[in-house]
C-alpha cells in the first residue's frame, strides 16, 4: 500500500485539513501544519520549504510514533542552536511531555493508511528489548492541540485551559528588526576609514585589502496595552500570559489598562507563568472593572510614550474597545499615538464573532490611527497576531469605517 495514504506516493500537501473517515479526527497533515505554526509562533524560521520537508521525513517514517516525529522536525526544521530549546519546548506543550518520554515509540495500532489517529488498541506482540510504558498516542494529544488553536478563549474548560497555557508559555514575540545607528565588521557593506587606516600603518603602508562594516540590526520594542476590564475578563487571563512570553522573549513593555494604568514588565519576567500571573494578580487592583480607555492612553503616552518608549516601537492594544469615557479623547490620544509609534496593531477578541462591526463608540474612534486590526480570541489568532508584529504576515487593512468587519 502507498505509504502516504493518498494514493499518489507524494507527501499530503502543506495546509490541506483533512478528515479521517474511521475516527472523525483531523489527519495527520492538519496536525503537523498546525505544529508547524506553533514553532513559527514561537519563534522557530520554520520555512515553507522546511515544512514541506519535515512532511516529506514523516512520510518516509512513522507518524504514530513519537520519536520518529521528533526526530524528522528537528532534523528539517531548526536551522540553529537557538531554535533547538524552542522546538523542544513547543513539541512538550503540542505532544505531550517532555525529555526522553516524549521522544520514546508510541504502542498504536496501524491504520490502513499511514495517518495519525487516536486509536489506544496495543499493537501485537513486542520485540524484546521494547519496555517502554505505554503512553497517549500521538494523534491524541496533538489532535487536540490543533483543535485548541482555534478555540475562543472564553469556551474552554478547566482542562482545556491548562493545555492552552502551556501552548501559551512555548509563544515569542519578537518585532520587526531596524538598522540602528551602530555599526559592526562586514564582509559587504560601506568601508570604514579608521580600521582600514589602522590595516594599513600596521603593514607600513604596503597595499591592504579594505574593511568595511555594516549598520547593526535590532528588533524593535514591543509595547503592549492589556485590557483587564469586567468586559474583557474572559480573555485576560490568556492575554497577560501571552505578554508574560512576550516578556520573557526580548524587548518588550507590558501595561495593563482598566480604570488604572499599571505597568507589569517587572512581574512578568518570573521564569515561572504561574509566579508571574500571581504577581500580576497582587499588583493590578482594578481587575474586572470599568474601562477608560481614552484617558489611561493619555497617561501612558505622556508617562512613558512621549519620553521615548513608544517612539518607533510596535505598540499593540489588546482590548474589545468598549469605552466609558470619552471617545472623542480616545480618537485624539490614538492619532497621538499613531505619530510617535512605528506601527499600532490592535487585537480584539470581539473581531472573530460573527456579524462583527466595530459599532462601539470608542473602537469606532481608534480605528482610523489602527495600522492594523486583528482578532485575539485564540491561539491561533494569537500567532497570527505574533507574526504581524514579526513582520512575516502583511495583516489585512484596518476597518476606516464603522460597517466592516
Amino acid at each position: 500500500m502507498d505509504r502516504t495514504g493518498n494514493g499518489t506516493g507524494r507527501p499530503p500537501a502543506a495546509g490541506a485539513v483533512r478528515q479521517d473517515g474511521a475516527t472523525g479526527h483531523l489527519g495527520a497533515d492538519a496536525v503537523l501544519v498546525g505544529f508547524v505554526r506553533a514553532l513559527r509562533a514561537a519563534g522557530v524560521d520554520a520555512s515553507t520549504e522546511r515544512l514541506h520537508a519535515f512532511l516529506r521525513a514523516v512520510a518516509v517514517l512513522r507518524p504514530e510514533a513519537r520519536a520518529d516525529v521528533y526526530w524528522a522536525g528537528r532534523a528539517t526544521l531548526c536551522g540553529g542552536h537557538d531554535d533547538l530549546e524552542r522546538y523542544e519546548r513547543v513539541f512538550a506543550a503540542y505532544f505531550g511531555p517532555s525529555g526522553e518520554q516524549a521522544r520514546r515509540p508510541v504502542p498504536a495500532a496501524p491504520p490502513p493508511r499511514l495517518r495519525l489517529v487516536t486509536r489506544e488498541t496495543p499493537t501485537g506482540p513486542r520485540t524484546p528489548g521494547e519496555g517502554e510504558p505505554p503512553g497517549p498516542p500521538v494523534a491524541a494529544l496533538a489532535g487536540s492541540a490543533e483543535v485548541l488553536r482555534h478555540r475562543d478563549f472564553a469556551a474552554l474548560d478547566p482542562a482545556e485551559r491548562v493545555q492552552v497555557h502551556r501552548l501559551l508559555a512555548a509563544f515569542a514575540l519578537a518585532g520587526q528588526t531596524r538598522r540602528s545607528a551602530r555599526r559592526r565588521p562586514a564582509r559587504r557593506g560601506e568601508v570604514d576609514p579608521r580600521r582600514t587606516v589602522r590595516e594599513l600603518l600596521r603593514r607600513g603602508g604596503e597595499p591592504a585589502r579594505l574593511r568595511r562594516h555594516a549598520r547593526v540590526a535590532r528588533p524593535r520594542r514591543v509595547v503592549l496595552l492589556v485590557d483587564v476590564s469586567g468586559s474583557m475578563a474572559p480573555y485576560a487571563d490568556a492575554l497577560v500570559r501571552f505578554a508574560h512570553a512576550a516578556v520573557r522573549a526580548g524587548r518588550t513593555e507590558v501595561f495593563t489598562i482598566g480604570t488604572r494604568l499599571t505597568r507589569v514588565t517587572r512581574e512578568l519576567s518570573h521564569r515561572d507563568p504561574d509566579l508571574a500571573m500571581a504577581a500580576v494578580a497582587a499588583a493590578v487592583p482594578d481587575w474586572r472593572g470599568g474601562t477608560r480607555l481614552g484617558e489611561l492612553l493619555r497617561e501612558f503616552l505622556n508617562r512613558w510614550g512621549q519620553r521615548g518608549m513608544a517612539r518607533g516601537a510596535i505598540v499593540v492594544l489588546l482590548s474589545d474597545g468598549w469605552e466609558r469615557g470619552d471617545p472623542e479623547l480616545l480618537g485624539r490620544q490614538m492619532r497621538r499615538l499613531h505619530a510617535l509609534a512605528h506601527q499600532v496593531v490592535w487585537a480584539n477578541p470581539r473581531k472573530a464573532l460573527p456579524g462583527y462591526a466595530p459599532l462601539a463608540a470608542g473602537m469606532a474612534a481608534a480605528l482610523p490611527s489602527v495600522d492594523a486590526f486583528v482578532a485575539g480570541h485564540s491561539l491561533a489568532a494569537l500567532e497570527r497576531l505574533a507574526a504581524v508584529v514579526r513582520g512575516t504576515e502583511s495583516a489585512a487593512a484596518p476597518v476606516r469605517g464603522a460597517h466592516g468587519a
